[in-house]
């Protein structure tokens, strides 16, 4: 029997998704609740599953193609009972062909590589055209007696002069034009309606994070026995930036129309690197969490996002925004307010500096943190001594125990 995979009511905002990436191919077994293709909305992406065993047979929306909640994507013949296909016959992306880039099959073609010789190493299987180079490169390493790998045909010695500077290089210039994804393309609305709607403006400290760090040093195999989880730095400013929050309320609130509406509750948004960019899972009712259950938390929003698993409802919403830069060596940035937040917190790599302390030059761990905030809503002395109640309770740990 025929059956139709059509795209499924993924939220009521969603209207359309873009066809990520096919995990089969036409003419694939599949099994009952396998996964047969990547979607990707403007907030998260998803796999949708078969909704029987059988065959793919035809595939009717290409990958980067949009398809409307409801659009048929394939077809499937349904196995008849008794036939499904058994875990030996399960055939998943790696067994297939790779799909293979424009970029690397012009350039296998020009140099009469087999895609089937190259490894692919790209997301989802894909042949890149870094792979064909490295498999090229491979070729060219010297052999067990130390020479060139020879060709398969002797071609005679030939003298060739210098090319003069200037002159065109026989490498081809290449360039290759890619979708920009739904998530990417909202990122960039949202970014640029931040900066088009609200009056942004950022101010910068810089923390002396050593009583952590010891903090943690002294803590960290007992907190991992018992939690299961390392104590990390983002719990810490989790737990400061609500006690901060709670003394400028105004940085948690949002304009609506005329009314700025505050909260009495903190959804804490944690900017992380997924699979397909920057998403922002949202811890709810953080100020409700211990330090073991915000680590728990992030950690598994990490692991999920790097797997493109996260669900539309854990990235919605949000009162308050912390992103961290310094995984990636930012030593000092101006983050963007995630709209209509009012207030996002960066942080940055930690570096050894010299500073002054009671008069002497010393060696301590510092970080540079900044507050961007919309200044139609929250005032600069507001903004500043948010910053600083946040260097405060980091430099002294006990603060954040004692709720001062």
């Amino acid at each position: 029997m025929r059956v139709e995979l059509r795209v499924p009511a993924t939220g009521e905002s969603i209207t359309e998704v873009q066809i990520s990436d096919w995990l089969k191919r036409a003419g694939d077994r599949v099994r009952q609740d396998e996964p047969v293709v990547v979607l990707e909305t403007d907030k998260a992406t998803m796999e949708l599953p078969s909704p029987v065993s059988g065959v793919l047979t035809e595939i009717v929306k290409r990958t980067g193609e949009m398809a409307k909640v409801g659009d048929v994507l394939a077809y499937l013949e349904e196995a008849p009972a008794g036939d499904a296909p058994t875990a030996e016959a399960k055939t998943g992306p790696a067994a297939e062909p790779p799909r293979v880039m424009p970029a690397a099959r012009r350039l296998m073609a020009e140099r009469g590589v087999p895609a089937e010789q190259v490894a692919p190493t790209g997301p989802g299987g894909r042949l890149l055209k870094e792979d064909v180079l490295r498999h090229l490169d491979k070729a060219r390493e010297p052999d067990a007696t130390g020479s060139p790998a020879a060709p398969e045909t002797a071609v005679p010695e030939t003298k060739v002069s210098a090319p003069a500077v200037g002159a065109r290089s026989a490498a081809p210039r290449e360039e290759e034009a890619v979708p920009m994804s739904l998530l990417r393309r909202r990122v960039a609305e949202r970014l640029v309606q931040a900066q088009q709607s609200a009056a942004l403006l950022t101010t910068f400290n810089e923390i002396d994070m050593s009583a952590v760090i010891a903090l943690r040093h002294t803590h960290q195999e007992a907190f991992q026995q018992r939690h299961g989880v390392k104590l990390g730095f983002m719990s810490f400013f989790v737990k400061t930036a609500i006690e901060a929050l709670k003394q400028f309320p105004g940085l948690n609130a949002e304009i609506r129309g005329t009314d700025i509406v505050y909260r009495n509750y903190y959804d804490i948004g944690i900017a992380v690197g997924g699979g397909r960019g920057l998403v922002v899972p949202v811890l709810r009712n953080a100020e409700r969490l211990s330090f073991a259950e915000i680590e728990t938390a992030i950690a598994d929003f990490a692991s999920r996002a790097q797997a493109n698993r996260l669900t539309l409802e854990e990235l919605q919403g949000g009162t308050f925004t912390i992103s961290n830069g310094g995984v990636y060596g930012s030593l000092l940035s101006t983050p963007i307010v995630n709209p209509p937040q009012s207030g996002v917190l960066g942080l940055h790599v930690i570096q050894d500096r010299p500073v002054a302390r009671d008069g002497q030059v010393v060696i301590r761990s510092m970080m540079y943190v900044a507050l961007t905030y919309d200044h139609r809503i929250v005032d600069g002395r507001e903004a500043v001594s948010f910053l600083k109640h946040v260097k405060e309770c980091m430099e002294e740990p006990a603060r954040l125990l004692l709720e001062i």
